[in-house]
Formats: structure tokens, C-alpha cells, sequence
């Protein structure tokens, strides 16, 4: 930037930095343009960072990064400074690594999405590098290979949970993501199976598709949970505890998505479900572990299995909508809905990890809210 479209730097104490204007107003110090300021972060990188309404408010900055600078150990500055010299794809590799809460599936769709979107575009640039500019470009990058709202999104949370994870560890100096618009994806409009058919599929069905229908469309579990079916987790008459899914590639028993090992959530068990897994119980011989499911060539079912029974019930059912597994969820969610179950429940049942998610994706389910309210509360009136 030249001269004279910026006025002269107002330096501070030795190290703290400077802050100055980036206009050509003869008088800066009343005109309404921001203040902007220069300074070395921890890593001794120059940064200069502009917003400041006033000369206090960056003087207020510029001496928090100071005393931030001068108030970390060096063994941890050394730290932070390796961090900031890594190289996007090496950290993003190490974080997954350190997320041991994830499953099976979500390790791999992770990887899918840096493999696809994120690494083609941000591999080699080091991790100190990342600015809000370098974000946007970053989205604007998507939107120009037509890249859908879905992905999009999905790339762009993957994106954001591992430089914040660098900014909290000190690697990035100033939060990317500040005054940056995530892209927006709108769900379409989820397909709800009827009753009518959902007991067509279970009359078309085997008697295992059976169990699994009426614990994803009564209780709202997932297929891998479903695949996990137990007569050990019928904790109450009217409650099913959900401890683990199957893994629906690897056939194996895994924690459960968004729970940490061990962790568990309940859900309602309708006494429709509970006969069902009852009566399917003794027309079969029960393992040691007690799972009720079994694959013809495995200990468990897989998702293959999952797509050529439902694939199979459907047409025998003559049922010509694309419905899918995950279709039975939505029916659990609108049955709740649509009775006045409060949607927070609904997503602790679900396993939802964010309420924003049920909320965004059933919010249309809900009985229109301000008109009901307002006829509650005449009658107190």
C-alpha cells in the first residue's frame, strides 16, 4: 500500500506493535474510517488486523496480544510456533487421529470429505497461514466446480473443527472463521412412509427386516443400532437402551455416533416393539451375548444385507416411492411431532449431538406453534 493512502504508524512499546488509518483524510483522528494495527504474534509472524472504531479499541488489542506474548512460557510458544509450520494435510491427519470419539463411519466420512474437497485445494499451505481470505477462497473454490450445498457444508464444518482445534493449540494466531458465511444447506423434503406402508414392508418381509423396521420406525434407532438388537437392553417395559451399533461395513460392534465409549442414551419402547422383539426371540436361538440378529456368513448384519431385504420387501410390496432405511427414523420423528412431544426430547432419542439439526430438518412437522399458543392461552384468560 503506498504512502499516501496511509497515515503514518503510531508505534507503541518496543514489541507491542502499531495501529494506524488507511485512508486519506487530512484529519484521521475525527474522521470515521477504522483504525487498523500491525503487530508480531506469538510465532513472530507479521499480522495486521483492521475493524477498530476507535484509537482505544486497538491500543486494547494490540496490549491483550502483547500480554498474551509476554505471558506464555517459551517451551509453549515453541510449541505453538511447530504448530503453525505444519502443513494443512499433515495436522488434519493427527487431528483425526486425536478423535477418538468418532466411529468407524465417521473416521471414513471425514476422510472422504478432506479427500474430495478439502485437501486437493489446502494440503501444502501451512497451518499459520489460514486467514478469513483464505476461507472464503476456499468456499468461492466449491461454489465455482458446482460443488452441492450438502458437500459444501459438509466440507466447510470439517474444515472449521480442525483450524479452530489449531487456533485453540496456538497454531493460528486470530480465529479464521470471524464474519465468515458458511454455505447453507436446506434439506429437501424428507420422504415419510405411511403407515400402510411400512406394514406392508413388514408383511413382505423377513422376519429379521421385521425386527429391524419396528425398532427404527417405533423407537427412532439408526440402522447400525438396529442391526444391534438386544433383548439385554430392554431396561424397563417401556424403555430400550441403546449401547452400540454394528458397524454396517465391518459387521463389528461399535460405540455408538456422537457418544463417547460406554456412554448410552434410552429411548420410549412402544409395547407394539417390545412383543415383536419378544416373539421373534423365541423363534430363534439367542447367542451368549444376546444379539437377536444374525448375517447368513457373519455374526451380525451389514448394510448389504439391510439393502437387499428392504430392496426386496419393497417390490414384493408394490411400493413404487424411494423410500430408504433411514425413511423409518423420520416417520419416528414425525409420530412424535405431530403428538406434542417436545423436540428436545425428540432429539435425545434420536441421538442427535445438535437440536439444531432435528430442528432444522423436522421443524415442518411441528402443529403450527403461535396459533395453538395463542388458543391456550385465551383459555386462561
Amino acid at each position: 500500500m503506498s504512502q499516501e493512502s496511509r497515515t503514518m504508524a503510531t508505534p507503541l512499546v518496543r514489541g507491542m506493535g502499531s495501529f494506524f488509518k488507511n485512508c486519506r483524510c487530512t484529519r484521521q483522528n475525527r474522521c470515521p474510517h477504522p483504525y487498523a494495527l500491525r503487530y508480531r504474534d506469538a510465532s513472530g509472524r507479521q499480522r495486521e488486523e483492521t475493524g477498530y472504531s476507535t484509537q482505544q479499541d486497538a491500543m486494547d488489542r494490540l496490549t491483550s496480544v502483547y500480554h498474551e506474548k509476554r505471558h506464555t512460557p517459551e517451551r509453549q510458544a515453541a510449541a505453538q510456533r511447530e504448530i503453525g509450520r505444519q502443513r494443512f494435510g499433515p495436522y488434519a491427519a493427527s487431528w483425526l487421529t486425536r478423535q477418538r470419539h468418532y466411529t468407524p463411519g465417521s473416521v471414513r466420512t471425514v476422510n472422504q470429505v478432506l479427500k474430495s474437497q478439502i485437501l486437493p485445494v489446502l494440503d501444502s499451505r501451512r497451518v499459520n497461514t489460514f486467514t478469513t481470505t483464505v476461507v472464503e477462497d476456499f468456499i468461492m473454490s466449491m461454489e465455482e466446480r458446482s460443488v452441492g450445498l450438502a458437500v459444501q457444508q459438509n466440507a466447510f464444518d470439517t474444515l472449521k473443527k480442525i483450524l479452530l482445534d489449531a487456533h485453540r493449540r496456538g497454531g493460528i494466531s486470530a480465529d479464521p472463521f470471524v464474519g465468515v458465511i458458511s454455505p447453507e444447506y436446506i434439506p429437501r423434503k424428507i420422504a415419510i412412509p405411511t403407515l400402510d406402508e411400512i406394514h406392508a414392508l413388514k408383511e413382505h418381509g423377513s422376519d429379521e427386516l421385521r425386527v429391524v423396521i419396528d425398532l427404527m420406525h417405533g423407537c427412532g434407532l439408526r440402522n447400525g443400532e438396529a442391526y444391534a438388537a438386544n433383548l439385554e437392553r430392554l431396561v424397563a417395559n417401556d424403555v430400550y437402551r441403546v449401547t452400540e451399533q454394528i458397524d454396517g461395513r465391518t459387521r463389528r460392534p461399535a460405540r455408538l455416533k456422537h457418544r463417547k465409549p460406554g456412554e448410552f442414551r434410552e429411548c420410549p419402547l412402544p409395547p407394539t416393539v417390545r412383543e415383536s422383539l419378544l416373539g421373534y426371540a423365541q423363534t430363534v436361538e439367542i447367542g451368549a451375548n444376546g444379539y437377536l440378529l444374525r448375517g447368513q456368513r457373519s455374526p451380525h448384519w451389514g448394510h448389504s444385507t439391510m439393502q437387499y431385504q428392504w430392496w426386496t420387501a419393497r417390490k414384493k410390496a408394490g411400493i413404487t416411492r424411494k423410500l430408504n432405511p433411514y425413511s423409518l427414523r423420520h416417520f419416528f420423528a414425525s409420530n412424535c411431532l405431530s403428538k406434542g412431544v417436545p423436540i428436545t426430547d425428540v432429539a435425545e432419542w434420536m441421538g442427535h449431538s445438535n437440536i439444531n439439526m432435528t430442528f432444522k430438518i423436522y421443524r415442518h412437522l411441528m402443529p403450527a406453534s403461535v396459533g395453538r399458543a395463542a388458543r391456550l392461552l385465551n383459555e386462561g384468560l
